[in-house]
């Protein structure tokens, strides 16, 4: 899962867009001493003194392996030594690290981490913004083999781990970002969204009840009452799957009451066409209803495949879309062959005389 800021405030945002932060990967300097370097106040030529997370002197060559503009990824993950960041190298720091570390098994690099923020300092009694560059040593280990492009850092406890990631991913950033003001934005354009697309929902499917009561008659309301229950039905497995409906599934149902309504209307001319062709009304339900099924499954069957793939391969809206549509198809299929059949026969079925039947 990747890292997210999830602040109740925000100071956290505010803290993370206030700094920029990248790696410096360097080979420990093995032919001077760090301490003597520190107590002389001075490393020697051609290195360059750090310090480690505990305070202690490292003492690190100057030539640069690779840097953090040559990231291509950081993310925290917990591996068998705790916490720790993955870190992906593009192709040319991949390369520089496999020459560095091919000539240096055994020897020990170093992965300094350096910070770029404002901070408020005094000077001559007042207080000042400065840009202040905090580096430091987070990594010092011994080179087992010739390393590639990808990297582990660990040592870092949870916290560090997924602040270092959120860090290095936005190291692209050429400098520090300074607020300049701050105001808190709302959800109200996204509700006003799903506002409109629930009233489109509402609409089509008035515009849909209407037409098909004025052209099916007593046949258009049980379709309208199919295609209510559907809807409800719908709605109700997407609330015990937990899923969340946004504008791609308020598009999905209206797709799939259209879907439902193209059942429909298939199986009511198939029994118009046998009611031309002199058959009884019960006798035309049932026909209509068995020569209507195999054309309503292979359209079903295609659409369905077609959300299948949708929900297995898509993210983000077009997954949610894909997800209303597959389950819309499967609860259109149930209450428009079953559902409607089981209306018409309480209506016309038994054994009662049917002379006409109200189909338009």
């Amino acid at each position: 899962m990747p890292d997210r800021i999830t602040p109740q405030n925000s100071a956290e945002v505010k803290d993370i867009l206030g700094k920029v932060a990248t790696l410096e990967f360097r080979l420990e300097d093995w032919q001077n001493n760090a301490y003597e370097a520190q107590s002389r106040g001075r490393a020697p030529l051609g290195a360059k003194l750090y310090k480690d997370q505990n305070g202690q002197p490292v003492l690190l060559k100057r030539e640069l392996i690779a840097t953090g503009d040559q990231l291509t990824n950081a993310t925290s993950s917990v591996g068998d030594q705790g916490p720790q960041v993955n870190v992906t190298f593009n192709g040319r720091g991949g390369d520089s690290v496999f020459r560095n570390t091919r000539s240096n098994v055994g020897r020990r690099m170093a992965v300094v981490y350096v910070e770029k923020s404002r901070k408020i300092v005094e000077v001559a009694g007042q207080k000042v913004e400065r840009d202040v560059t905090d580096e430091r040593v987070i990594s010092l280990a011994t080179i087992q083999s010739v390393l590639s492009n990808q990297f582990r850092i660990t040592g870092l406890n949870s916290g560090e781990s997924r602040e270092l990631a959120l860090l290095m991913r936005s190291g692209s950033l050429a400098a520090t970002i300074y607020p300049v003001s701050e105001r808190a934005i709302g959800p109200s354009l996204g509700q006003d969204n799903i506002d409109k697309g629930v009233r489109a929902l509402l609409v089509g499917m008035g515009a849909v009840f209407v037409f098909m009561i004025l052209y099916y008659h007593v046949f258009g309301l049980v379709a309208d009452a199919v295609l209510l229950a559907n809807v409800v039905l719908l709605t109700a497995l997407l609330s015990m799957l937990r899923a969340s409906l946004s504008l791609p599934g308020i598009a999905g149902i209206i797709l799939t009451v259209g879907i439902a309504v193209d059942a429909n209307v298939l199986i009511y001319e198939r029994i118009r066409e046998e009611l031309r062709n002199n058959v009884s009304p019960q006798a035309a339900i049932r026909i209509g209803f068995e020569k209507a099924f195999s054309a309503i499954l292979d359209s079903n069957v295609t659409a369905l495949i077609a959300g299948l793939v949708l929900w297995v391969v898509g993210t983000g809206a077009i997954r949610n879309f894909a997800i209303v549509l597959t389950l819309g198809i499967a609860t259109s299929m149930f209450t428009s062959l079953l559902g409607s059949r089981a209306l018409i026969t309480l209506m016309y079925g038994g054994s009662r005389k049917v002379s006409k039947l109200s189909i338009g």
